[in-house]
């Protein structure tokens, strides 16, 4: 596979099918995580944690990559993720609706593993429309 091949498997296959046993062939030990300037470390262990944590809001959420870019070794992904509200997030109880959320994701892939994820999702947007928040 190539580059964005491995991104768009990951995310749409293992991710989405919570194959959590499969991250260590996608996912770097040496993995960080990219939030602006920081670089915060993250490797498979952190991975796996997040995709728990995800989990457990949304049991059933899945990615769908709709466009993907490449610059060198980054690939950039633009997704839509779907999942049913099922678990307390960010103070908001369980809402029991299916949500979708648009993102993008960047992640540097080396030697057919990913050594850098950053990105952002936009929660704001479903959040509002869904009453789930207030404008101020």
């Amino acid at each position: 596979m190539n580059n964005k091949e491995i991104v768009r498997y990951l995310y749409e296959v293992v991710v989405s099918k919570n194959l959590i046993e499969e991250l260590s062939q996608y996912i770097s030990e040496d993995c960080v995580l990219k939030v602006g300037e920081e670089t915060i470390p993250l490797g498979v262990n952190g991975m796996k944690q997040h995709l728990i944590d995800v989990k457990k809001t949304y049991p059933d959420y899945t990615m769908k990559i709709i466009r993907q870019y490449e610059d060198g070794d980054c690939i950039i992904s633009e997704f839509i993720m779907e999942g049913t509200h099922e678990g307390e997030w960010i103070g908001i109880k369980p809402t029991y609706k299916k949500l979708s959320f648009t993102g993008v994701d960047i992640d540097k892939v080396v030697d057919g593993k990913i050594v850098e994820h950053g990105g952002a999702v936009n929660t704001f947007d479903t959040l509002y429309e869904h009453h789930l928040i207030k404008a101020a």
